[in-house]
């Protein structure tokens, strides 16, 4: 089953990420900030992993003049995303699938949060070059999720970390330690060096962090 293709899980999405990820609404504005540094006034901006629809509220109450482009694997997401949109629906466009599924382009930004993580190893640069095909010379592309060590020492104690912060905000400490293992098991996750190797091994440039987190990581990049 597709990550958030469950009803039940979709129906939780919102509520959670605040709880898990430490500094969401934070991370959110972040984004919208790195966007804003580069995009004119009215921009096309592209959001890989767009189910659900938070950012993209985000960044259209910021910017009434933008427009976007949303893609996402889950139909069960995107209809979360077209609720949560409510009267900014008319200005994005959302397509079910991966990013080769989404629009050419070009965009003067794109985004890519808490959704990397899904996507295997193999795929990884893959995907960061299609996005970076869709995106116009100079255009800021904004990514963060799941980053840890590759040692399992530095690993398991990361994501008892991230359990730790989960439970303390109200997630049942069992569950939050399940996540975690789940995480660590399941999740084709890179470490922070992978990371900022495949952006640059995409074609983007000027790679800087902007954002960590317990086992999160937030890269911006530019394409040249």
């Amino acid at each position: 089953m597709l990550p958030f293709s469950d009803p039940e899980a979709v129906s939780r999405y919102a509520e959670n990420p605040p709880k898990l990820v430490p500094g969401f609404l934070a991370l959110q504005r972040m984004a919208l900030q790195l966007i804003e540094e580069r995009a004119p006034d009215e921009a096309r901006v592209l959001v890989l992993g767009a189910g659900g629809g938070l950012e993209l509220k985000v960044f259209a109450e910021a910017h009434p003049a933008w427009r976007f482009g949303g893609v996402d694997p889950s139909a069960e997401m995107l209809k979360l995303a077209e609720r949560t949109l409510g009267p900014h629906l008319s200005r994005v466009d959302l397509h079910e699938g991966y990013i080769h599924d989404a629009p050419q382009g070009p965009f003067d930004a794109a985004a890519c949060l808490l959704t990397l993580h899904f996507v295997q190893p193999e795929d990884r640069v893959r995907t960061l070059t299609d996005l970076w095909m869709r995106l116009k010379p100079g255009a800021p592309l904004v990514v963060a999720h799941h980053s840890v060590p590759r040692a399992d020492a530095e690993r398991t104690l990361w994501l008892s970390r991230y359990a730790a912060f989960a439970a303390a905000s109200g997630i049942p400490r069992e569950n939050a330690e399940a996540a975690a293992l789940a995480i660590g098991r399941e999740l084709p996750m890179l470490s922070p060096e992978e990371d900022e190797a495949s952006l640059r091994a995409a074609g983007f440039i000027d790679v800087s962090l902007f954002y960590a987190a317990l086992t999160f990581r937030g890269w911006v990049a530019y394409k040249p």
